[in-house]
C-alpha cells in the first residue's frame, strides 16, 4: 500500500520537473480558415457546450492528474474549486488507492464543491486479474464513483505505462468482456492515457453501452517517459531501455481525430495547451477538450493560480470563435480546418488502411 503512495508522488514530482512530452506539437498542424469579415461581436460569442448530459461554461474538462498520497488533496481541491467557479468538468487520477482505502480524502475532498461533470478513474488492468492481485468488479467501480459523487467512471487504457512500470500490470486478456461487463451495471466512459485510439478500437468499444471515448492521444504527457525516470531511479536496464524506445509511442491526438468515426462524444485530450488547440479539438469533431499537465504547477500553487490559467485558455477558445465567424460552439463545430506536415502525413497514411 505504501508503495502505491510512493508511485503516485513520483509520478506528480517526474511530470513537475522533467521531460514528459515529444518534442513535436501535432496541433501546430492543424490550420482554422481564418474568417476575415466575422460578422459577429465578441461579446455574443457564447462559449457554452453540453458535454455527458451537461452543461459547461466552456468545452473543458481537467482531466485525470492524481490521487491517493498526502500532497494530492490539495492538488485536486485547487482544481474542484476552479472548475466549480468556472463550471467545466474535472476527473481524477487512479482511485485504486481509494477503492483499497489506503487513501480516501484526496479524492472525496472533491465533493466539498460543486463541479458540473466530474469522471472517476478505474485502470482497465485491475478489471482482470493480474498477478498476485485480485480483479475489480462493479462493486469497485461503484465505489470509485461514490467516493467523489463521480457522473461517470473513466476506464483508462494504460498499457503503454504498465508495459514500462517497473511493477507494471501487464495482463490484458480478457479485458474488453470485462469493460463491456462493467458497462452494463456502471456509467462508463473509456479513456486512453496518451498513446491514442486507433479506429479498429473505437468500432469495437462504440457498441458495448460506454458514453464517451477521451482519446488522449500522444503529443501530451507520456506515461512511458514517466515511468522511464523511476525505471532510471531503480536502476531497472530493461524497463529504462523500454521507456526511451517507446517514448514517442502512439497516435497523435489530432491524428486520431481526424480518422475515427463514431456517434459517441469524443473528449480531445494529449497535448492541449491552449485554447486554440481546444477550437481544433472542436472542429475536428470532439465534443470537449481535455488537460491535465497544462495546469498542474498552477494546481500546485493555489485555486486562483488554477483558475486564472483556465481563464486564459477560455479567452484564448472564445478568440478562436470570433476569428472563425462562431457565435456557438456548434457553429465552430461545422468550420472547415486543413493539416499540414507530419500530421497530414499521419492520417493520410492511416487512411490507406482502413
Amino acid at each position: 500500500m505504501t508503495q502505491i503512495k510512493e508511485r503516485k508522488a513520483d509520478h506528480i514530482n517526474i511530470c513537475l520537473n522533467e521531460k514528459i512530452e515529444p518534442g513535436y506539437n501535432y496541433w501546430n498542424d492543424v490550420k482554422l480558415i481564418h474568417n476575415a469579415l466575422p460578422e459577429i461581436d465578441i461579446d455574443d460569442v457564447d462559449t457554452t457546450c453540453s458535454m455527458l448530459g451537461r452543461k459547461l461554461d466552456f468545452p473543458l474538462i481537467v482531466t485525470a492528474i492524481t490521487g491517493g498520497f498526502s500532497g494530492a488533496k490539495k492538488i485536486n481541491s485547487n482544481i474542484a474549486k476552479a472548475c466549480s467557479e468556472l463550471n467545466i468538468g474535472m476527473g481524477v487520477g487512479s482511485e485504486r488507492a481509494g477503492i483499497d482505502d489506503v487513501d480516501t480524502e484526496s479524492y472525496a475532498v472533491i465533493k466539498d464543491y460543486d463541479v458540473p461533470l466530474v469522471i472517476g478513474n478505474v485502470g482497465a488492468p485491475q478489471l482482470i486479474k493480474q498477478k498476485n492481485k485480485r480483479a475489480y468488479g462493479p462493486e469497485d467501480i461503484r465505489k470509485a464513483q461514490e467516493l467523489i459523487d463521480a457522473d461517470y467512471v473513466a476506464i483508462h487504457l494504460n498499457y503503454l505505462q504498465e508495459i514500462v512500470q517497473p511493477e507494471g500490470d501487464t495482463m490484458a486478456k480478457g479485458c474488453y468482456d470485462a469493460i463491456r461487463a462493467a458497462a452494463r451495471e456502471c456509467p462508463l466512459i473509456v479513456k486512453e492515457t496518451g498513446a491514442g485510439i486507433d479506429n479498429d478500437t473505437v468500432q469495437k468499444l462504440s457498441g458495448i453501452g460506454i458514453h464517451a471515448i477521451d482519446v488522449a492521444g500522444m503529443g501530451g504527457t507520456s506515461f512511458s517517459a514517466v515511468e522511464l525516470y523511476r525505471a532510471r531511479d531503480s536502476k531497472d536496464d530493461i524497463r529504462s531501455n523500454l521507456g526511451e524506445l517507446y517514448f514517442d509511442w502512439g497516435i497523435p491526438t489530432p491524428v486520431v481525430l481526424g480518422t475515427v468515426k463514431t456517434s459517441l462524444p469524443l473528449i480531445s485530450s494529449g497535448g492541449i495547451r491552449s485554447g486554440l488547440d481546444v477550437a481544433r479539438s472542436i472542429v475536428m469533431g470532439a465534443s470537449c477538450a481535455g488537460t491535465a499537465n497544462g495546469i498542474l504547477a498552477e494546481a500546485m500553487e493555489s485555486a486562483e493560480a488554477v483558475k486564472k490559467k483556465l481563464i486564459t485558455i477560455r479567452e484564448e477558445f472564445r478568440a478562436a470563435m470570433f476569428l472563425t465567424g462562431s457565435a456557438t460552439v456548434k457553429e465552430l463545430s461545422n468550420k472547415k480546418y486543413i493539416t499540414i506536415g507530419k500530421t497530414s502525413e499521419w492520417i493520410r497514411g492511416m487512411k490507406e488502411w482502413m
